[in-house]
């Protein structure tokens, strides 16, 4: 998805925006070292959660399932400044169950592009909810955004939380209190 040579380019010509010599020797490679950066860390364009979550195992179980404290970093699209935090996942299986790691994958698909944060929370639980039966899913994403503790309003330390619910996490709110209770 990269284009390196535009990316390459436009690093450049920012950095000669901002009043810098491209070629003195702190700057003469940071063209090329912010293309690699970009490419790892905007990976989630060429990665897909349905491949993450369509190894499964039989169940006989169907009791919630909580992934908590899954370490996230991304982008944000207003300001190309990071964000970052903890997501917590749970579902409640029919028949079947995706392994843990598959849930950690599913973040990563979704974190790694430019984002916002409400979107990325139901990216994250309709993926989970399209490409495994469940009776319902529950997805809480609570986050730092630079964009708020180092420009503009500068309040370090304050956290962006959202919520999305579907299934039967929308219908019981003594399953949704569970879920809360277990992510404290």
């Amino acid at each position: 998805m990269i284009n390196k040579e535009k990316v390459e380019q436009a690093v450049k010509l920012l950095l000669e925006g901002m009043g810098e010599d491209v070629n003195r020797p702190g700057l003469r490679e940071t063209p090329e070292r912010v293309v690699r950066m970009y490419e790892e860390i905007l990976s989630g364009y060429d990665d897909s959660a349905k491949e993450h979550l369509s190894k499964t195992f039989p169940t006989n179980e169907s009791g919630m399932v909580l992934e908590k404290d899954i370490q996230f970093y991304s982008l944000c699209e207003h300001h190309l400044l990071p964000f970052f935090g903890k997501v917590h996942i749970a579902y409640v299986p029919v028949d079947e169950v995706v392994g843990i790691s598959k849930l950690a994958r599913t973040v990563e698909v979704f974190a790694r592009r430019l984002q916002i944060q409400e979107q990325m929370t139901c990216q994250i639980a309709d993926a989970i909810g399209e490409s495994l039966k469940t009776k319902g899913v529950m997805v809480l994403v609570e986050a730092e955004h630079m964009c708020v503790t180092m420009r503009g309003i500068k309040k370090s330390g304050s956290k962006t939380v959202t919520v999305a619910a579907r299934g039967c996490f929308e219908d019981d709110k003594n399953l949704r209190d569970t879920f809360f209770e277990m992510i404290r």
